[in-house]
C-alpha cells in the first residue's frame, strides 16, 4: 500500500484524508491552520511542517486547495512540492483550478521525475465525508493505476479522462452543468410563487418528468426552506465558472449561457451572498420578481 500525504484540511480535505485513514493509508499531513492537523494526528496521521516536507515522506501528495494561485503556491513555492517530492513520485491535485496551471506544475514536476495527476471532484463537502465523490483524472495511465485505491477510499465514481488537464477540463464542464440547472430550477420556482402556485407542489409534479434533475431534488428542497448552509459556496461556483469560460476561451469556444450564469454568481459575491450556499441564486430572482418562495 503507497504511502500518501494531504496538504490542505479544509471543508473538503479533512474529511478526504479521514478516509484516508480509515481505508488504512500512512497519512502525512500539513495544513496552515493547525486545528485540522491536530484532530487528524490524533486519529493516526502524522504532520508536517511543510507541503515539502510531505512530499519528501510520501508515495502519493495530495492537495485539496481552493484555486489556482494556492495551488501554485504550494506545488511550487519555496515550501513546495517539487522540492521535496521523490524521483517517480506522485502528486495529486484535487482541487478545481486552471488547466493552464495544471499543465504548469505538470512540466515542473517533469523536470524533477515526478508525476501529476489533475484529479477534480464533484459531490461537495457531503460526498467528501461519505466518501462518494465523483473524481475525474487526468494525466499518465500509469500513475493512475498507483492511485486508483487512493481515489475509492475517497470516492464512489472514479474515472481516468486523459492526458494531463482532462480531470479540470471535465470538472469545468461539471460545473457549466450544475449551475446552469440551479439556476433554471431558481427561475422556475420563482415564476411558479409569482403566479400563486405552491413551489413545492411543482417539484412534486415534474420531479418525474423530463425536468428531472439533480438541482430539482436536492436543491429545490433548500430553495423553498432557505435553507443556505453551503455544501458549496456560491463564491467558489463563480470561481469555477471563471475557469471554464477561461478554458473556454484558450479553446476558441463561445459559452454565452454559461458567461450570463457566471455574472449572476459574481453578483451573488459582490452582494455579500458568497459564503452561502450555490442554491441561494434564488434570491436573486425573489428580489427581481418581488416575491418569496414558502414551504408548502
Amino acid at each position: 500500500m503507497v504511502t500518501v500525504g494531504f496538504v490542505g484540511l479544509g471543508v473538503m480535505g479533512k474529511p478526504m484524508a479521514r478516509n484516508l485513514l480509515k481505508a488504512g493509508f500512512s497519512l502525512v499531513v500539513h495544513n496552515r491552520s493547525r486545528g485540522s492537523v491536530a484532530e487528524l494526528v490524533a486519529e493516526g496521521a502524522a504532520s508536517a511542517s511543510s507541503p515539502a516536507e510531505v512530499a519528501g515522506k510520501v508515495d502519493v501528495v495530495i492537495t485539496c486547495l481552493p484555486d489556482s494561485p494556492d495551488v501554485e503556491r504550494v506545488a511550487l513555492g519555496p515550501d513546495g512540492i517539487v522540492h521535496g517530492i521523490r524521483e517517480g513520485g506522485i502528486y495529486v491535485d484535487m482541487s478545481t483550478i486552471s488547466p493552464v496551471t495544471t499543465q504548469k506544475i505538470a512540466d515542473a514536476l517533469a523536470e524533477k521525475g515526478a508525476f501529476m495527476l489533475d484529479a477534480p471532484v464533484s459531490g461537495g463537502e457531503e460526498g467528501a465525508i461519505n466518501a462518494t465523490l465523483s473524481i475525474m483524472v487526468g494525466g499518465s495511465e500509469a500513475a493512475f493505476q498507483t492511485c486508483l485505491p487512493v481515489f475509492q477510499a475517497m470516492g464512489r465514481k472514479v474515472t481516468h479522462m486523459g492526458g494531463t488537464g482532462a480531470g479540470q477540463v471535465t470538472k469545468a464542464c461539471n460545473q457549466i452543468i450544475t449551475a446552469l440547472q440551479v439556476t433554471a430550477v431558481a427561475e422556475a420556482l420563482v415564476l411558479g410563487a409569482k403566479a400563486g402556485v405552491d413551489p413545492q407542489r411543482i417539484v412534486e409534479a415534474i420531479a418525474g418528468g423530463a425536468a428531472r434533475c439533480w438541482a430539482l431534488e436536492q436543491r429545490a428542497p433548500w430553495m423553498i426552506q432557505h435553507r443556505f448552509t453551503p455544501g458549496f459556496k456560491s463564491a467558489y461556483h463563480y470561481k469555477d465558472l471563471l475557469i471554464a469560460v477561461d478554458t473556454a476561451k484558450a479553446f476558441g469556444v463561445s459559452l454565452p449561457v454559461s458567461g450570463l450564469v457566471c455574472q449572476l454568481y459574481g453578483a451573488m459575491k459582490a452582494m455579500g451572498k458568497g459564503d452561502l450556499d450555490n442554491s441561494a441564486i434564488v434570491t436573486l430572482f425573489e428580489e427581481l420578481a418581488h416575491t418569496h418562495l414558502v414551504s408548502g
